[in-house]
């Protein structure tokens, strides 16, 4: 005779399968996933390079340009220095994204060689931070970009006064 478990103790989610659990069909759409993440995760890191090279190059750039040109001398020269800055930290959050690209990519890859559920379930999980990052990003620019509408429709009530 088999006792049960107290209901307290019952796990409301099925016990783990043994192995990967995965049609063919389903191996095959994450293997060609992967390919893809690791190709667009190579291309980001890319990206990011040459973000930072803008960024570092930028500040020289518009001060050359402020020197040079009467419509950039009004520019304060300190502001250069904040746009390095800034386009750094654009591109330490824009770094993210083919990084979690990249290890969804390297991860589902060796889980479905080697059949090993945690690997992939692993890549699933970058996968979901790709998002969730995704999703904060694109959250927090739309905020700004109703703050911008607003700030717009104020300072044009102003001007109208």
């Amino acid at each position: 005779m088999e006792t049960e478990k107290p209901e307290f103790a019952q796990s409301p989610y099925p016990e783990k399968p043994e192995g990967l659990v995965l049609t063919h069909e389903a191996q095959y759409y994450l293997a060609e996933a992967g390919k893809w993440a690791n190709f667009l995760g190579i291309v980001g890191f890319i990206g990011c390079g040459l973000l930072l090279i803008v960024a570092l190059c930028i500040g020289t750039v518009f001060s050359t340009l402020s020197q040079m040109s009467p419509a950039y001398s009004s520019m304060p020269t300190g502001i250069f220095p904040v746009i390095t800055v800034v386009f750094i930290l654009i591109d330490v959050l824009y770094f993210f994204f083919p990084f979690y690209l990249y290890q969804f990519g390297n991860r589902v890859k060796k889980g479905l060689a080697m059949m090993d559920a945690n690997q992939v379930a692993e890549a699933i999980g970058k996968l979901k931070s790709f998002f969730k990052l995704a999703g904060i990003v694109t959250i927090v620019v739309l905020c700004l970009y109703a703050l911008e509408i607003v700030g717009v429709m104020l300072i044009g009530t102003a001007l109208r006064h």
